[in-house]
């Protein structure tokens, strides 16, 4: 990219002639960089900031499995209750637009704390819902605070590893927002079964607390910028002279300004951005495609194929487990290829260079999703049904695991706002589809219901191949600065 436009480039460069300012930077070695961190440092905070990523999700779909059972409960209909899962979803979406942002002006610290604080207080009068819309609507509030772990995890990630090791460990990070819908209903229906729809909320509410509280011990800020104004400023108090230091990329604007200018700053992404909004788009069909099998697993395997409660839940392990092995077998080979890419490019590294195993994943989840369509239709066994779930796993975790890590090198610094770019259209639209896919299965049957979600795909499943060719041209043309 032009040096001028360069996405990666910081918000503002201070700079400027006559600046007799000292420099403020990182060592070799630094001990409080955090790229030079211990390894179980590191570990540390991407399993707090994972557990984060994990159980907002869950608590989206862990509730599934009692929709009947709330709606008895609370004279609703079941199109009310799963507007609980919706206004969730939509949330855990919007939420990043303003918490990432921030992330990149606060520090990702106190982000984490304060709204998994929220978040975690928040199932109390969940649990205590006295009627659908009090569940709707303090699901919904939730479902903001709890996108926090989903808004700033790969720009947390992104702040403590290199490039050439960051997939591998960042694959494991995204299992958090696929498999923790994947296990919710799997635990919610034996919490269901056997205790009550109530009993969800409050065995969140337990771990949620222990996660926080291990993050107020534990959680450390690896946020550059934030660690380095605090240097600067400790510099300046103990300095016996009237000398002052500012840091590379330090922002002297007045406050209000930085504000507007980050929470811009996902949407001037989104818009201005073919590439992301592409594959925004994407991952919104996927999205939405993953949420429309959860919530109509109780219809289709208790209602079609008489299975039980907890059997329906063991089901969701279908997908749960191709996003395993993606993770296990296929994630950490995005690093091994940008790597030998990039070797054999002279050294040069580029983000395209993480699209190639995408074309694995765009190729699987049609495959997937026309192979399970048409055997719901026809009664197949479940054996084979429920495997062509297990395909469509590890084509998701496959494509979101490659576009992350490309939305990341693409926008370095601002790699948060990157991914809540993405993340809030991804939510939007894939939060409102389950609304309506019951009266699809309703009017074509789930053959060619679930083959909409499969033709959808395949659509977009040439985007990663034409944009590893053709990406970094249209990176150039479009190249924004930040």
């Amino acid at each position: 990219m032009p040096d001028g436009s360069d996405e990666t480039s910081p918000l503002l460069e201070n700079g400027h002639g006559g600046d007799e300012r000292k420099l403020v930077k990182f060592e070799e070695d630094d001990k409080e960089n955090p790229r030079c961190w211990p390894k179980s440092r590191k570990m540390t905070n991407v399993g707090i900031i994972a557990l984060m990523a994990i159980l907002s999700p869950l608590a989206s779909s862990m509730f599934t499995p009692g929709i009947d059972q709330i709606a008895e409960d609370l004279g609703a209909t079941q199109e009310q209750v799963i507007g609980a899962t919706t206004g969730f979803v939509v949330f855990l979406g919007l939420g990043p637009l303003i918490l990432a942002p921030l992330s990149e002006t606060f520090g990702r610290r106190k982000l984490y704390l304060i709204c998994f604080t929220f978040f975690t207080l928040l199932q109390i009068p969940t649990a205590l819902s006295p009627n659908v819309a009090t569940l709707v609507a303090v699901r919904t509030i939730s479902g903001f605070f709890g996108s926090v772990g989903i808004a700033n995890g790969g720009g947390t990630i992104s702040d403590m590893f290199k490039a050439e090791e960051r997939a591998a460990i960042f694959g494991w990070y995204l299992l958090g927002p696929l498999l923790g819908p994947t296990l919710g209903p799997l635990f919610g229906g034996l919490i269901v079964e056997y205790l009550s729809w109530r009993w969800v909320f409050w065995i969140i509410l337990i771990i949620c607390a222990v996660n926080t509280a291990l993050g107020y011990l534990f959680l450390k800020e690896s946020y550059a910028p934030v660690i380095l104004e605090a240097r600067r400023e400790a510099y300046e108090a103990s300095s016996d002279s009237n000398t002052k230091f500012k840091f590379d990329g330090q922002d002297d604007r007045p406050f209000h300004t930085k504000i507007l200018e980050s929470m811009q700053r996902p949407l001037r992404i989104l818009f201005t951005q073919p590439i992301v909004l592409t594959m925004a788009i994407y991952q919104a069909i996927l999205f939405g495609t993953n949420y429309t099998l959860f919530t109509n697993f109780q219809d289709i395997w208790g209602d079609g194929y008489g299975f039980s409660t907890t059997k329906v839940g063991l089901l969701y392990l279908g997908p749960g487990l191709g996003f395993l092995t993606a993770v296990w077998f296929i994630v950490p080979k995005i690093d091994t290829i940008y790597n030998k890419l990039t070797k054999s490019n002279n050294g040069e590294a580029k983000p395209e260079y993480r699209l190639p195993l995408a074309n694995i994943g765009s190729v699987l989840i049609p495959i997937g999703l026309f192979w399970f369509a048409w055997c719901v239709e026809y009664h197949v066994h479940w054996f084979p049904t429920i495997l062509s779930t297990f395909f469509f796993g590890i084509g998701q975790i496959t494509v979101f695991n490659t576009v992350q890590n490309y939305y990341i090198d693409s926008f370095s610094k601002y790699a948060a706002s990157a991914i809540a770019a993405g993340a809030v259209f991804r939510s939007l639209v894939g939060g409102t589809i389950p609304l309506f896919a019951p009266g699809l299965f309703d009017r074509i049957g789930y053959g060619w219901g679930f083959s909409v979600f499969a033709f959808a795909s395949l659509a977009l499943s040439p985007s990663p191949l034409l944009f590893f060719y053709f990406g970094e041209r249209l990176r150039k043309r479009f190249a924004i600065e930040l």
